[in-house]
This record gives C-alpha cells, structure tokens and sequence, in this order.
C-alpha cells in the first residue's frame, strides 16, 4: 500500500480516537515532543525505526516512554502500541505530524513555521498571527527557526504553503539564470 495512504490513515485514526476520548490537548503535546525528541536526537530516532530483530517492540515504546518523562497519556500509549505491532514504527514521525495538522484544523488553527535569519519580536509574531487571522480565520500556532543561512528575509510555511522570500533563494534564481545564460552563449 502507498506509504502515504498508510500514514494519512493512522493519522485519522489517532485524530477521531482523542476526539472520542477528550484528549486531543494532552496527546498533541505529547506529540509534539515526541516529535522534538525524534528530531533533536537521531540515536532516538534509529532505535525507534530499527526492525524489531535490532530493537524489541516493548524498548521502543519504554524509549519513547522516557522521552516523554514517563507521563503518556493512555491513548498516545496505545497508540503507539498498535504501531508497534503492526511495525509501522518507522513512519511515526510522519503520523505524528499528520495528526497534528489534523488536529488543529479541527480546533480551528493553522501551523505556521517561520524561518528566519534571526529571532523574530513578539510585537512581529503578534502581527503575523493577526494577519493569518484576517486571512484565514484560523488561529496561527507558530513555530520559529533560526537558521542564518538564509542571510536575510525569511521562509512562511502556512499549512504546507510555503513562501520563500529569503535572499538565499533569490541568489540561487540569479546563479541558476546566470549559468542558463551562459549556457546558451556556448
């Protein structure tokens, strides 16, 4: 089956699970640092997604167990469980982050990541959120990135609807026009 139908599925099923349970807040945190966890601890990361013959179904969930201090929230648990059976462990991450798309689209939010080169003001990320309100009529949670090799500008990624305005991508469209042009010289 298509990876990508498999991880939409699981997704939903966690999405409607804590939507009939009442622990949508408490599983989207726990979500989200797990999925920090994944992301900021690659050892983590490959013990969790390693076949069960390298790393049994009961130390990946006590692995991910402990990078949430212990305190998982029962349906988060299952959960994770069912994947673990079902050896779907290596596309937790991706599910993860569907979930939580699914999430806060049904409490009425979008996602929104900012990258920029430097850390942008509150009074800046309050006016953000006030114009993805005015456009959307979501409210924005928004996810800042630092990264300074982008030189300048930024990166908005609302919803998977990215705006690119960085200076490192407009001197990657010279370079790439420069050698096209050079190209047609020769």
């Amino acid at each position: 089956m298509n990876r990508s139908i498999v991880i939409t599925r699981y997704a939903r099923a966690l999405e409607k699970y804590v939507r009939e349970t009442g622990s949508g807040p408490q599983v989207s945190l726990q979500a989200q640092t797990l999925l920090r966890a994944l992301h900021d601890m690659p050892q983590l990361r490959r013990a969790v997604t390693a076949s069960q013959d390298v790393v049994s179904a009961q130390d990946k969930l006590k692995l991910l167990q402990g990078a949430l201090d212990g305190k998982v929230a029962p349906e988060l648990l299952r959960f994770l469980s069912l994947l673990s059976s079902n050896a779907r462990m290596d596309l937790l991450e991706d599910i993860l982050r569907d979930f939580l798309k699914m999430h806060s689209r049904s409490e009425g939010q979008l996602n929104v990541r900012l990258t920029a080169v430097n850390q942008p003001s509150e009074e800046m990320l309050e006016r953000l959120k006030d114009l993805v309100k005015q456009k959307t009529g979501a409210d924005a949670l928004i996810e800042v990135e630092v990264d300074p090799s982008l030189v300048g500008g930024f990166i908005l990624d609302i919803d998977n609807y990215l705006l690119d305005a960085s200076i490192k991508r407009q001197l990657d469209l010279i370079r790439e026009q420069f050698i096209e042009r050079n190209r047609r010289i020769i």
